[in-house]
């Protein structure tokens, strides 16, 4: 998700939980398409296993709001092909704090997949993969109060603390009333709730909000930015190279597009591209 300033607010609690393969090729809901082990890695964090990292909530990307309930989503059946490829048939999910995740305060796992921006900032703390999907930072409101391109500049705005959307309202567009929440789910409650007249954040995300609730919001517009996501490795690990290879090949045999077909485009009933843009 996401140029922008780091503060580590507080330790994250861990809560992990392995997925165990099910016959058949498949890891939690998850056809896993690839040889398995066709690309192997020798050292993984946890031995038998791949162990990845993410900030919930994640929806569609993470379908379910604890590890233990999440058995697919796009990040995660990406997770579970990376897996499979890299020779093992077990995933561990470990939830982190976003603010942790990005600080690069957490420690124990192979890779981390939660909507990541790349951006130069964050390539000091972390090495990252090749970027598997593109994404704009879009504006959220209300459907009894919508904004536009000239209405947001006065607009109580929310945005959630260490992303990109927090440092584009304040730095790019220079929006003074900006209320700042600690995760999604903060931000787009006091939305529906009309604390605020809008939420900034990654297109795909906003996406996702209003398809959870369609009665109460809807995308009005979004911002070109040319942020892309990657996956976060540990900084200088010995594995790194070996999971790129594998995230290639699934780019490069079309894995990526279609478990975007599946879960993005689909839930999302749209193309993110049809969305307006606005002038900064």
């Amino acid at each position: 998700m996401k140029v922008s300033k780091h503060i580590v607010l507080a330790a994250a609690a861990l809560f992990a939980l392995s997925s165990p393969a099910m016959a058949g090729g498949k890891i939690g809901n998850c056809e896993v398409t690839g040889e398995k082990g066709s690309i192997p890695i020798a050292s993984p964090a946890k031995a038998g296993q791949l162990t990845v990292e993410v900030s919930l909530p994640a929806p569609i990307w993470w379908n379910g709001d604890a590890p233990e309930t999440i058995k697919d989503g796009m990040e995660y059946c990406m997770a579970a092909e990376i897996a499979w490829r890299a020779g093992f048939d077990k995933l561990e999910v470990v939830n982190v704090g976003w603010d942790a995740l990005i600080a690069g305060q957490t420690e124990g796992f192979d890779l981390a997949m939660s909507e990541i921006s790349i951006t130069d900032e964050r390539k000091k703390v972390h090495d990252f993969s090749v970027p598997y999907f593109n994404s704009d930072i879009g504006v959220l409101a209300r459907k009894d109060a919508p904004v536009d391109e000239k209405s947001i500049k006065s607009a109580r705005l929310g945005v959630q603390q260490a992303t990109t959307g927090a440092a584009f309202a304040q730095d790019t567009l220079g929006l003074t009333d900006v209320q700042v929440y600690p995760d999604q789910g903060d931000m787009f409650t006091a939305l529906r709730a009309g604390q605020i007249d809008a939420a900034m954040t990654d297109t795909s995300i906003v996406l996702a909000e209003e398809v959870a609730n369609p009665d109460k919001v809807a995308v009005v517009g979004q911002y070109k930015t040319g942020e892309t996501y990657g996956a976060i490795y540990p900084k200088g690990n010995a594995n790194n190279a070996t999971l790129d290879k594998i995230i290639q090949s699934m780019i490069d045999d079309g894995t990526v597009a279609k478990l975007g077909a599946r879960y993005l485009a689909a839930a999302w009933g749209k193309d993110p591209a049809a969305v307006p843009y606005f002038n900064p």
